[in-house]
């Protein structure tokens, strides 16, 4: 996190913010506020300590919600006081942060309250921003929706091209539970599925069906395996999905295409 932090404010600050170093005097201090222009959940406060920290600090620094919380428009997010330097300096980063990250949050609180009528769960994927992984899955969580793997090391996801390159099913699951980490497999056809379950899989993907078919065949694995649906999933169309009887349905939708939400910073001289 502090890596993409220190990389964003030098991207944006270079060698130095030309219009606050002209206009505004060394020693004058501020205070700003965070506000929510739209009802939000928030997330990516964590960021702001650091954000300052960067630049030399602040002298204050009050969080008046927590990550996953729901804020109301007009509502104060943060608080922050110090030199009007480092505060304006540091808005532009500190808004791109709070609004990419609550922007996740808000879509996947939408996310979760669609199938909150079932027991399936909602969950992310990798299908994030280059740098920003560890940050939107963050997000995603405060928003009530469940971290899929992380990356490519912590868990074990059979696809369609996995298998070809293994061989078939079997070798492929043979290959993988040797390994000793969490494994699911994509099944595409009622043979693989039938192949797969015995060879002893228990957590299988189907992707790219229709609701009416993953009904179908979530009534064929009759829980011999849980069974998440991927593919195409959206806020539109999540609770029919959710409502096949399936454990778990994941959506790129949620980093991907999550829009940011609005806030502003508001300063005021002291």
């Amino acid at each position: 996190m502090m890596d993409i932090i220190e990389l964003a404010l030098a991207e944006d600050i270079g060698t130095g913010d030309v219009t606050t170093a002209a206009c505004v005097p060394e020693d004058r201090q501020a205070e700003g506020r965070f506000l929510a222009r739209q009802n939000l959940v928030v997330a990516g406060l964590e960021v702001l300590p650091a954000i300052y920290a960067f630049r030399g600090g602040v002298d204050g620094l009050r969080l008046l919600n927590a990550d996953g919380d729901r804020v109301a428009e007009g509502e104060t997010i943060a608080i922050v006081r110090g030199r009007a330097r480092t505060l304006l300096e540091c808005e532009r980063v500190a808004l791109n942060f709070l609004q990419r990250l609550s922007g996740i949050a808000t879509l996947a609180r939408r996310f979760a309250d669609r199938v909150s009528h079932t027991n399936c769960r909602v969950l992310d994927t990798r299908k994030t921003t280059p740098g920003l992984r560890r940050l939107e899955k963050m997000a995603a969580a405060a928003g009530g929706v469940t971290n899929h793997r992380i990356g490519l090391y912590d868990a074990i996801l059979i696809k369609n091209n996995h298998i070809a390159a293994a061989g078939g099913v079997r070798p492929a699951l043979e290959r993988a539970f040797a390994t000793g980490l969490p494994v699911e497999i994509e099944v595409r056809t009622l043979p693989e599925l039938d192949e797969a379950l015995a060879a002893g899989a228990k957590h299988l993907l189907l992707d790219n069906l229709t609701p009416q078919d993953a009904e179908k065949w979530v009534k064929e694995i009759a829980g011999r395996a849980t069974v998440e649906l991927s593919g195409g999933i959206t806020l539109d169309s999540v609770a029919l999905y959710a409502e096949t009887g399936a454990d778990f349905v994941s959506s790129g939708e949620i980093t991907h295409s999550a829009p940011a939400v609005d806030i502003s910073f508001r300063l005021e001289l002291l």
